[in-house]
């Protein structure tokens, strides 16, 4: 059996009516993700908000999902009758605008995930503090007379 591969697939969305914007994102939350994980081979999901706030910008909110397959197209296939149930059973909101389909939604992993190095601290070493207390104890003594 060939090895599953990892996958992201990122869904961009905008709400069409900011005064429903709260409708919208509990419809997200609770019924299309929700639907949409029932699709084997997702693993688990998470939605975004931007954080940049940037005047006119499109796509405020994201969708990120993880998922694992040896077969992309045929997950294709099962998410997009997943999707067209949801719509057939009145489980699909009037309210997201999502990137068209020239636009990648799907992306698999081509390099071993990297972490970053935990940060360095002062370094306090029994040596750096043992010659520290010797010079400020030798700037203590009193002077000699000549």
């Amino acid at each position: 059996m060939p090895e599953k591969k990892k996958y992201l697939l990122f869904a961009f969305s905008d709400c069409k009516d900011p005064k429903r914007e709260k409708e919208f994102n509990d419809w997200y939350d609770n019924v299309h993700m929700t639907d949409m994980m029932e699709v084997p081979g997702f693993i688990q999901a998470s939605r975004w908000m931007s954080a940049d706030n940037k005047k006119n910008e499109i796509r405020k909110y994201l969708a990120l999902y993880e998922l694992e397959t040896d077969n992309l197209a045929e997950f294709n296939a099962k998410m997009r009758e997943k999707g067209m149930w949801t719509f057939k059973a009145g489980r699909f909101s009037d309210l997201p605008v999502f990137d068209p389909d020239n636009v990648p939604r799907i992306y698999i992993q081509i390099t071993p995930t990297k972490k970053a190095k935990p940060a360095k601290k002062a370094a306090t070493t029994k040596k750096a503090v043992t010659t520290k207390k010797a010079t400020i104890a030798k700037k203590a003594q009193p002077t000699k007379k000549k």
